[in-house]
């Protein structure tokens, strides 16, 4: 198989996923059902180059370090404390997955069911932002808190709440968002996504050249989808394994950058600089181990992932 018919079979496979979970509780909220994409039009998709170790205003010094859900080791996950407490430990930028309400608001939430991270149970997208806002998420995370019931640790948070908030302590602050897949409502977060960085100007280069927002996938649809939408916001191209047409370090069209699990680094030691030398970055998670560090810094790795950005800032500047 070809690498472009590598690329075809997946976005197939990612559209046929996307549409079975659209069906499922097509009577909720969105109900038109997943983007579609026009592969005679691939050509004309965004294909900007980025060149390495100039995107995003990413430090040349050192490794940009990005707050993992935030402070997420010492906060509960995806909660605004988290997101606080990662400004004041430093972190360059703040990382968050993204998933649709079924009355199409974005929040910050991993899981396709909201069972692990708080005391309710059941899908974020087949609920909405007030039937989900009555649980407490702070529920599974246990720490000897002064405050347990700040609602700053125990509230939903919404994309436009983390984007207000943490621009107001640091306007300077730089976001990876990362969109879900398969999901109930395909392309439609993609969409949702871009108006919120248009609304927030996020999606229009900054004083680094690029916007200060990038998005991320581990689908090569959402990714694509994303260029169409916002022709300026760098990609990343998640991945817990390397897809055999890119171990030579090519990345798929318009993507500025490769984003490997730790593991895939350790596994393929070369991967970094084929990356490099193809005109990529390379942003690895998640890295919170002092040997994670060590390897990503050997390797000449651009941005690190971690649940504890506080400690990799305090061992990049020992």
């Amino acid at each position: 198989m070809t690498a472009d018919a590598l690329v075809r079979w997946l976005l197939h496979v990612e559209a046929i996923e996307d549409l079975a979970e659209a069906g499922q509780h097509s009577w909720r909220g969105i109900t038109d059902g997943p983007v579609q994409i026009d592969e005679n039009n691939v050509d004309r998709m965004h294909a900007v180059s980025i060149s390495t170790r100039n995107n995003g205003g990413v430090s040349t010094s050192r490794p940009e370090v990005v707050a993992h859900r935030g402070s997420s080791h010492l906060e509960p996950e995806h909660t605004l404390a988290a997101y606080l407490r990662a400004i004041d430990d430093g972190a360059d930028a703040l990382e968050c997955d993204v998933r649709l309400t079924s009355d199409g608001t974005l929040v910050c939430v991993h899981d396709r069911r909201i069972d692990r991270t708080s005391h309710g149970s059941g899908s974020v997208s087949g609920r909405d932002i007030d039937e989900l806002s009555e649980h407490d998420y702070s529920y599974r995370f246990w720490h000897d808190f002064e405050e347990p019931d700040n609602p700053e640790r125990t509230q939903l948070l919404t994309l436009e709440r983390l984007l207000t908030t943490a621009l107001e302590k640091n306007p300077d602050i730089r976001f990876a968002i990362e969109t879900k897949h398969p999901v109930r409502y395909g392309g439609y977060i993609e969409r949702e996504l871009a108006d919120v960085l248009t609304q927030f100007s996020l999606d229009t280069p900054g004083s680094g050249g690029v916007p200060p927002a990038r998005m991320m996938s581990f689908s090569w649809l959402a990714v694509r989808r994303m260029q169409r939408l916002a022709p300026h916001v760098p990609t990343v191209f998640l991945m817990d394994r390397i897809w055999w047409p890119y171990r030579d370090g090519s990345l798929p069209p318009g993507v500025a950058a490769a984003g490997p699990s730790i593991d895939v680094v350790r596994r393929h030691p070369n991967y970094v600089q084929r990356v490099h030398a193809a005109g990529g970055q390379v942003h690895v998670w998640t890295v919170d181990e002092k040997d994670d560090l060590d390897l990503c810094q050997e390797q000449g790795v651009d941005v690190m992932i971690s649940n504890r950005p506080g400690r990799l800032l305090e061992w990049l500047d020992d």
